[in-house]
């Protein structure tokens, strides 16, 4: 098979070194050239743009910020659907977007691939940097049947866990759930950590002593010890994207009517965060911690209380 992906971003680099370590054919494009030469050295053929990229490639995977950009890069005068109406040109049997978007964006980019004659699945990940790395990914996908018979070479080198979850739009919908469950266990052990440290507990240990509990978690195991030590490199997963991915979720939940005061909570979070001096907007989910720290110390403090 011949892969194609675009997207070598937190999560898109670690899943293209992994398939070409496989032994995988691999074209690439990413919008900052920056990353390419390294993956040039690995084996990988460098694209000039989504639509040359779209030349010769069995399925293509898309790992990119928002459905923003990937509709920029399926549909922009050099993306991968520019030329593809033509009758001579080639076309993939399925793109397979890994990003994370929303439910209706995936479902009227489906469309327009089946109206060429591509398979579209809405693939989101789950796992992290370090699964992306050793091919254990979590993935939650969205497309017709066919569509995803078509994509499964692709789907099955990256992942440990593939489940097809109904029509087009379904992944998306899913990992949604999933973020706003990641989402609040972040701003919880955040806030764990920080009331830890206010208590004068050694806060290096406080993963380590919870695992194996009921409040263990992936997460716990993960951030704890960064916000612990401070320790904020290398990006794991940046505010930024989860700020947007619970905004995605909260949209969801207003169109759907449901209750979700969790995602409320953690959205007036996030959104602070960004406001927070220390924290950077694009730093490492771990900064989490400064918000809960300064609020505990300064004047903020009262303000962080929930209503009465």
């Amino acid at each position: 098979m011949n892969f194609g992906f675009i997207g070598v971003g937190d999560m898109g680099l670690p899943m293209v070194r992994h398939l070409l370590a496989s032994g995988h054919s691999l074209s690439v494009w990413n919008r900052s050239a920056n990353k390419l030469a390294q993956l040039a050295g690995l084996g990988a053929r460098i694209a000039g743009s989504p639509a040359q990229l779209m030349h010769g490639c069995d399925v293509i995977g898309l790992c990119l910020t928002s459905h923003h950009a990937v509709e920029e890069v399926c549909c922009g005068s050099e993306g991968l659907f520019s030329k593809a109406e033509s009758r001579q040109a080639a076309r993939p049997a399925a793109i397979v977007d890994f990003s994370t978007g929303s439910p209706e964006a995936a479902q009227k980019m489906a469309a327009r691939a089946q109206a060429l004659g591509i398979g579209w699945v809405d693939a989101p990940v789950s796992g992290g940097p370090r699964a992306a790395a050793t091919g254990e990914l979590t993935v939650l996908a969205g497309g017709e049947p066919a569509a995803v018979e078509a994509a499964l070479p692709l789907l099955r080198a990256v992942a440990a866990r593939l489940t097809h979850l109904g029509p087009p739009g379904s992944g998306q919908t899913t990992k949604l759930c999933n973020q706003l469950i990641v989402a609040c266990n972040v701003l919880a052990i955040a806030e764990s950590v920080a009331l830890a440290r206010k208590a004068g507990v050694d806060t290096t240990l406080l993963a380590s002593a919870l695992q194996g509990g009921f409040a263990d978690s992936r997460p716990l195991q993960i951030f704890g010890p960064r916000m612990a030590e401070h320790a904020f490199e290398p990006r794991l997963g940046a505010i930024s994207l989860m700020e947007k991915d619970v905004l995605l979720s909260a949209h969801m939940a207003d169109a759907l009517g449901a209750v979700t005061p969790m995602l409320a909570r953690a959205r007036e979070l996030f959104a602070r965060a960004r406001e927070t001096q220390e924290i950077e907007p694009e730093g490492d989910l771990s900064q989490a911690v400064l918000l809960f720290e300064q609020l505990a110390d300064g004047p903020l403090a009262s303000a962080a209380q929930p209503s009465r």
